[in-house]
């Protein structure tokens, strides 16, 4: 919800736009505000203000710089401006005591105000694009995330299994505890096409021959 500040800020900025389109990035003195651009007399109603020192209030805070609506120069001036401001029982007329002060208006905050967009927020800091040497390091000391081991064959360490494994090919029971990569029985790997053991061509399971050799499969 807009307050006296908000109000002094739009009405400023709606007239320097219609003195002229480029107005708004022309720095002028901080009297022009008070005497000529947005006075008390004529601009009560439109502000809602209920008494002059609340008007002045309202520019006190304009020109102290509070939510980034203008800047004033020399930083002097607008640092004493924004203490009075802060105090409990200001001298709501300090700023008449710097009349040549030179005011700037922030553009983009004027800009939002036209299009009628009041929520005005200064943008917050960019964040940055790449990690300090101090993070980096702290992120390459992480340590890796634990990959759970890939069994290397059907033929797992027989400790892995409650209950005993047999082979695929000739049904017998593999050995228990220790990594088997061929059957002992029949001599087979635990993938890959059913072979003959004596020189490697692929037979069917039931025949008890190698149609490449002639050696027993020992498969039937």
């Amino acid at each position: 919800m807009s307050d006296d500040l908000d109000r002094l800020f739009e009405r400023l900025v709606r007239v320097l736009a219609d003195e002229a389109p480029g107005r708004l990035a022309v720095p002028f003195p901080a009297a022009e505000v008070y005497e000529r651009l947005v006075p008390y007399r004529s601009n009560r109603s439109a502000l809602k203000v209920a008494t002059h020192q609340d008007y002045e209030m309202a520019v006190l805070r304009l020109l102290a710089g509070e939510r980034g609506y203008v800047a004033l120069d020399p930083t002097e001036v607008r640092e004493a401006l924004q203490r009075e401001a802060a105090e409990a029982n200001p001298d709501t007329a300090l700023f008449r005591q710097f009349p040549d002060a030179i005011l700037s208006l922030n553009r983009l905050a004027a800009e939002r105000f036209l299009r009628g967009d009041r929520a005005y927020a200064p943008p917050a800091p960019a964040r940055p694009e790449s990690l300090d040497d101090a993070d980096r390091e702290e992120a390459e000391e992480e340590p890796a995330a634990a990959i759970a081991p890939v069994p290397e064959s059907p033929f797992e360490l027989a400790e892995q299994s409650e209950s005993p494994r047999q082979c695929p090919y000739c049904g017998e029971t593999l050995p228990g505890h220790r990594k088997v990569n061929f059957c002992p029985q029949c001599g087979q790997p635990p993938s890959g096409e059913l072979r003959c053991p004596a020189c490697g061509v692929e037979v069917d399971v039931g025949w008890g021959y190698c149609v490449s050799c002639g050696r027993a499969t020992g498969f039937e």
